[in-house]
């Protein structure tokens, strides 16, 4: 089986890093999550991301680097995140998503996480303390 993969976003903004929460689909739906979607067939992770953050949240953003370690998904899906930072734009949940929130290290026990993202969102959180 192909894996796909599928890029998280840890888009970070004066010190701070978004939080999405999922509208769809039903089963992760008021859950919160870094934004971004799957690398199409050919398409590299980092082009992936910024293709994603500008039709979920209509900004662009540069990838900066990967965050150690994959996290799987579903059969044949596995996550990667990559932090990344604000070049242009507000963010605004145009697709999947609800609300959006901008949490500094200190908060970003506030939302409840979806499992897969906790461990690249406690290593994010430990970036924005530098």
């Amino acid at each position: 089986m192909t894996v796909r993969v599928v890029v998280g976003g840890a888009l970070c903004h004066d010190g701070r890093l978004l939080a999405a929460r999922r509208s769809a689909p039903p089963e992760l739906a008021g859950r919160w999550e870094l934004p971004g979607g799957k690398a199409e067939p050919g398409e590299s992770v980092p082009d992936a991301l910024v293709r994603e953050l500008r039709e979920e949240l209509g900004v662009e953003a540069e990838p900066l680097e990967r965050i150690p370690g994959e996290w799987p998904l579903k059969p044949g899906l596995v996550l990667h995140v990559w932090t990344a930072r604000l070049v242009s734009g507000d963010p605004a949940p145009l697709e999947d998503h609800d609300e959006l929130r901008w949490l500094g290290p200190e908060e970003l026990d506030s939302v409840d996480w979806l499992d897969q993202d906790r461990p690249a969102v406690a290593e994010a959180g430990r970036r924005l303390r530098v």
